[in-house]
């Protein structure tokens, strides 16, 4: 199978649109200063105001069948995460995100593998970019250590989120995303509860397109 390099490619399309349009195929300096001038004077809409963002993400989860637990540390993510699996009835082996590797996973029992996802594999541990109080949804960027499959395949996705980084509303997400990455990563999802659709005679179905659970567990000092 050939592969294809998808930033070539986007910069083809680009330039032939731009060609059409009588401008140059490659963007001016001034252009792209114009851009980020435009988005610096947007002005937001109204917006809830959040008092505790922490609470408003977890009410917020919950109401899109997200599970939801909360830790002191990083160290007790592992142990947490080993009794949700045993109370669902789940396997304690699974994939995850490099990110994750220094936790003391095999003190908790759990053996895992950093590696993005095959078809046999059931359970996906992730981090996150950021958190969204006010959908209760998680951000997730991609990379090389970090792979948009592991919350994609697997039957079940485990998200760890410190509480430093659930912030109130989708603009601030985005507005940390330019602050910190310069630029949107190739994959970058919005995850939302499980996977659901209502396609077959409107009946919700859990799973169709990715994973039938998801679980976050909320770190205070990361």
């Amino acid at each position: 199978m050939v592969s294809m390099n998808t930033d070539t490619a986007r910069a083809a399309i680009l330039a032939q649109i731009r060609a059409r349009q009588g401008r140059p195929a490659a963007q001016h300096d001034m252009e792209a200063a114009d851009v980020e001038v435009d988005i610096g004077r947007h002005v937001r809409g109204p917006q809830p105001a959040i008092a505790d963002l922490v609470a408003e993400f977890s009410t917020q989860a919950q109401a899109l069948q997200t599970s939801v637990a909360r830790v002191a540390t990083v160290q007790d993510v592992p142990a947490t995460v080993a009794t949700y699996l045993r109370e669902q009835g789940l396997p304690l082996h699974g994939v995850a995100w490099d990110t994750l590797a220094a936790y003391p996973w095999a003190a908790a029992g759990m053996t895992l593998e950093y590696r993005p996802p095959r078809d046999e594999d059931k359970l996906g541990i992730t981090g996150c970019f950021c958190a969204v109080a006010e959908t209760g949804s998680l951000v997730l960027a991609s990379s090389p250590a970090t792979p948009a499959s592991t919350h994609l395949l697997p039957e079940t996705h485990i998200a760890v989120v410190p509480a430093s980084r659930i912030v109130p509303a989708l603009e601030d997400a985005y507005a940390l995303l330019r602050t910190e990455l310069g630029e949107l990563p190739r994959a970058l999802s919005t995850v939302s509860g499980p996977s659901r659709t209502g396609d077959i005679e409107q009946t919700i179905v859990l799973g169709a397109h990715g994973p039938y659970r998801v679980h976050v567990v909320i770190v205070d000092a990361h």
